[in-house]
């Protein structure tokens, strides 16, 4: 028992940080991520065992962060929903890259949730078509049409976020 902590605690701690920054991509929320994080390595403990029999781990973890998100996304409350945003004023030449995040951040909230994870997937988490795939539980041309519709909705917010600003 004592090695499947020891194993559990080095898994935590060697892909923390990674998870936790792809669930704030996917959920815009440092709060939320956290709990989606959570949910995730709880769900990972119980099938640790019988995820240690195969080479799958990583691949698994990620696709439960997946469906732990849509599957919170299909239950938010009309009440968890945000009213607004906050109207923000143009950012000093330093802070450029810090704006640049946030707006990013906020674009990816504007796509569906399955877009938003193809799009983090692909590109931030740097997975193959196929790898994305699998997590997702899609075949590759979905992955290529979400990844695709995600990325043309992002141009398009941020052509109209750079006429805004220049």
């Amino acid at each position: 028992m004592r090695d499947h902590d020891e194993e559990v605690t080095a898994f935590v701690r060697a892909r923390y940080g990674a998870l936790l920054r792809t669930a704030y991509l996917l959920c815009g929320d440092r709060g939320r991520a956290e709990d989606l994080v959570q949910t995730t390595l709880a769900k990972t403990v119980v099938a640790w065992s019988r995820l240690q029999r195969s080479d799958g781990i990583d691949h698994y973890v990620q696709r439960v962060l997946f469906n732990t998100f849509v599957s919170s996304q299909r239950r938010r409350s009309w009440w968890e929903q945000p009213l607004g945003r906050l109207v923000e004023g143009r950012a000093r030449d330093e802070y450029v890259a810090v704006e640049q995040r946030d707006w990013l951040r906020r674009a990816l909230d504007g796509l569906s949730a399955r877009q938003r994870a193809a799009v983090v997937l692909r590109f931030y988490e740097d997975l193959s078509e196929q790898d994305t795939a699998r997590v997702l539980g899609c075949s590759v041309g979905t992955v290529k049409s979400l990844s695709s519709r995600g990325l043309q909705a992002l141009r398009a917010q941020w052509a109209e976020h750079e006429v805004r600003y220049v």
